[in-house]
C-alpha cells in the first residue's frame, strides 16, 4: 500500500465539503494516477459503496447540489462552488456486449477495480493519502508500463474501444513497449472495432492525437493494423514530426483523401470539419515572400490558416511571427459605394466591385478607402 504525504487533495476546499459528507468515499481513476506521476490534476472523479440514492440523500443533507448525471450506472454529480465531482458507486458487470455493459451495485472495492482497463486507471485514494492499488499499477506508472488489468483479451471484448484507449495512455505514460500478449490482443480485436460508433472512435483519436507526441503511439498503431482500421485516409506518421499539440492540424497533415469526405465519416463538428476543409485549400506561404504577398494572402485567408498551413510545410517560426503581426487587410469598398455612383442594381455592381479589388489587391493592399473610391468612379465611368 503507498501513502502519499500530505495528500495532494488537502487543500482542496471544494472537495473536502465533499468528503465530508460522504467519509467512506475514495477519489478513483485519473486523479490517483496523476498524483502520482506529479502531473496537473483536471477532474476529480470519486467512488463510494453506497447506493445512489444514499449518496444524493447525503449530499443533500450537506447542502450539496446534486445532479442526476448517471443514475442507472450509479453515478451523480455533485456541485460544490461551481465544480463538478462525479462521485459513481461501486459496481461490477452483470454483461458487456462489446460497447455496453450491465452492472450491479456492490460494495467491494477490489471487484469494482477489476472491472478497469488498465492498472493504472484502476488506483483508489482515501483522504488521508492511502493509495488502494490492487493490480500492480503504482509499480507499472513508474516503470512506463500501459498493462491491462487482469486478461487484456477479457478486457477488450468488454469494451473494443478500450484498443484505442491503450493507445491514448500509452501515448502519454509509456516509456516501453507492449508485451507479446497485450499485442495480440490489441490486434485479435481489431474486427471488434467496426462495432463502435464514429463519434466514440474519433473523441479517442482525438486524445491521441493531442498528446505531446503522439508519433510513437500512432507508429506502433500502424505497425499493428489498429490505425488503418479506423482512419484509413490519414497515415503517413512522419508528417507529425515537429507540429503542436492541435489534433485538427495534426489529421490534416496525415490526410491523403478528401477532407470534406472525412469530416462527413467521422461527424466532426461544424467548427472542426471548416477548419479541416479550410486547411486543404489554404494556399502556401513562404519564407521569401514580401510583404504585399503576405498582405494579398491575408486578405483572402484566415490569419490562423496560413500560420496553420506553415506548420503543415515545415516553414519557418518567423515566418508564422511575421503573419501574426501583420494586420489583416480588409478591402473598403462595399456595395452602395457603387450604387452611389448612379449604378443600377444588378451585375454590373459585383464586376466593378470585383475589378477594383483586384487592383487592390495588385497594389498589395495598401490603398485606403478614399483611393479606392477614386478607382471606382474612374472604372464606372469608364463604362459609362
Amino acid at each position: 500500500m503507498t501513502r502519499l504525504d500530505p495528500t495532494p487533495f488537502a487543500a482542496d476546499a471544494a472537495l473536502s465539503v465533499v468528503w465530508d459528507a460522504l467519509p467512506e468515499a475514495r477519489v478513483a481513476g485519473g486523479a490517483v494516477r496523476d498524483s502520482l506521476a506529479g502531473r496537473p490534476v483536471s477532474d476529480i472523479d470519486l467512488a463510494t459503496p453506497r447506493p445512489p440514492q444514499d449518496v444524493t440523500a447525503a449530499l443533500s443533507r450537506a447542502g450539496v447540489r446534486v445532479v442526476p448525471t448517471g443514475v442507472t450506472h450509479g453515478t451523480v454529480t455533485a456541485v460544490v462552488q461551481g465544480r463538478g465531482f462525479e462521485i459513481t458507486t461501486l459496481r461490477h458487470d452483470v454483461e458487456t456486449d462489446g460497447r455496453h455493459a450491465v452492472v450491479a451495485f456492490t460494495d467491494d472495492w477490489q471487484a469494482d477495480a477489476s472491472r478497469r482497463d488498465f492498472t493504472i486507471n484502476a488506483m483508489s485514494m482515501t483522504r488521508d493519502g492511502t493509495v488502494y492499488d490492487y493490480f500492480g499499477g503504482v509499480a507499472d506508472l513508474a516503470a512506463g508500463r500501459v498493462r491491462f488489468v487482469g486478461d487484456a483479451v477479457a478486457r477488450i471484448h468488454e469494451d473494443y474501444l478500450r484498443i484505442l484507449r491503450y493507445f491514448r495512455f500509452y501515448g502519454r505514460y509509456a516509456s516501453q513497449p507492449p508485451d507479446a500478449d497485450t499485442v495480440a490482443a490489441l490486434v485479435e480485436g481489431i474486427p471488434g472495432l467496426a462495432r463502435l460508433s464514429v463519434e466514440r472512435v474519433w473523441a479517442e483519436l482525438r486524445l491521441i492525437l493531442g498528446a505531446d507526441d503522439p508519433a510513437a503511439s500512432v507508429a506502433l498503431m500502424v505497425r499493428l493494423g489498429i490505425w488503418q482500421a479506423v482512419l484509413p485516409e490519414a497515415t503517413p506518421v512522419e508528417r507529425l514530426a515537429g507540429l503542436p499539440a492541435d489534433p485538427i492540424l495534426r489529421l490534416a497533415a496525415m490526410l491523403s483523401g478528401d477532407p470534406l469526405a472525412l469530416a462527413l465519416r467521422l461527424k466532426l463538428s461544424n467548427h472542426d470539419r471548416d477548419r479541416l476543409v479550410r486547411l486543404a485549400a489554404t494556399p502556401s506561404v513562404r519564407a521569401e515572400d514580401d510583404d504585399a504577398t503576405l498582405r494579398r494572402l491575408l486578405a483572402d485567408h484566415r490569419t490562423e490558416d496560413l500560420i496553420d498551413r506553415v506548420w503543415l510545410d515545415g516553414g519557418p517560426a518567423a515566418l508564422r511571427q511575421r503573419l501574426a503581426a501583420m494586420p489583416r487587410p480588409v478591402f473598403p469598398l462595399v456595395g452602395r459605394h457603387v450604387r452611389a455612383l448612379g449604378v443600377s442594381q444588378g451585375p454590373r455592381v459585383g464586376e466593378l466591385l470585383r475589378d477594383v479589388r483586384q487592383w487592390w489587391l495588385d497594389g498589395g493592399c495598401v490603398a485606403d478607402a478614399t483611393a479606392c473610391r477614386a478607382e471606382l468612379a474612374r472604372r464606372a465611368c469608364a463604362a459609362g
